[in-house]
C-alpha cells in the first residue's frame, strides 16, 4: 500500500470530519472518522481483486452489498436537505426528520457505510480485513450511540419519542 496516498486519504478524512462535525461541536464525527477510516484502508487492500473471480457467491453478496449501499446514503441524504432545513451543512438539521426511511430508521446514511464497508471487506475477507470490518461496525455503531445524545440534546422529548418509534439501522430488527 502506498504511503503517500494512506497519508493524503487519512488527511481528507480528517479534514472532512473536522469542517462537517466537529467545528460545529458535533462530536460523533471523531467516531465516524474510524468508520470512514477502515473504508478506506479496506478499499485500498482489496481494490485489485474486485473483479477477480466476479460470479463467486462471496464476490456476488458484496456486489449486493455495495449496490443497496446507494439507497439508504441517497434517500437519507435528500431527506435531510428538504425536509431537515439545515442551517449550515446537511448535517445539521434544524427540524427532525421523521418521514421516509426516517420512519422505519434513525441512521441510513451509517447503514450505507456499515453495507459499503461489508461489501468491500467480502472482496477479500483476509484476517487484516476483517478486523477492519470489524473496525468499522464498532466505529458506526459508536458513532450512532454519539450521535443519538446530540440528537436528544437538540431535539428533546421528541427525538425520544422517535427513538422509541424505530430502529437504529434495520427496520423491525435492530
Amino acid at each position: 500500500m502506498n504511503s503517500y496516498i494512506v497519508i493524503t486519504g487519512t488527511f481528507v478524512i480528517i479534514i472532512f470530519s473536522w469542517f462537517f462535525s466537529i467545528k460545529h461541536g458535533r462530536y460523533h464525527g471523531i467516531a465516524r472518522f474510524f468508520s470512514f477510516e477502515s473504508i478506506f484502508l479496506l478499499f485500498l487492500l482489496n481494490y485489485q481483486v474486485w473483479f477477480k473471480d466476479p460470479f463467486g457467491i462471496i464476490h456476488l453478496a458484496s456486489w449486493f452489498l455495495l449496490i443497496i449501499s446507494i439507497y439508504p446514503v441517497t434517500a437519507g441524504f435528500i431527506l435531510l436537505k428538504k425536509a431537515g432545513k439545515p442551517d449550515n451543512n446537511f448535517e445539521n438539521t434544524t427540524v427532525l426528520v421523521d418521514s421516509g426511511i426516517y420512519a422505519y430508521i434513525r441512521h441510513p446514511l451509517y447503514l450505507s457505510l456499515i453495507l459499503l464497508g461489508t461489501g468491500i471487506m467480502l472482496k477479500d475477507a483476509a484476517p487484516i480485513q476483517l478486523l477492519l470490518g470489524l473496525v468499522n461496525l464498532a466505529a458506526i455503531y459508536t458513532t450512532a450511540i454519539i450521535e443519538e445524545k446530540e440528537m436528544i440534546t437538540k431535539f428533546g422529548d421528541s427525538y425520544r419519542e422517535y427513538m422509541r418509534k424505530t430502529k437504529m439501522f434495520i427496520p423491525h430488527i435492530i
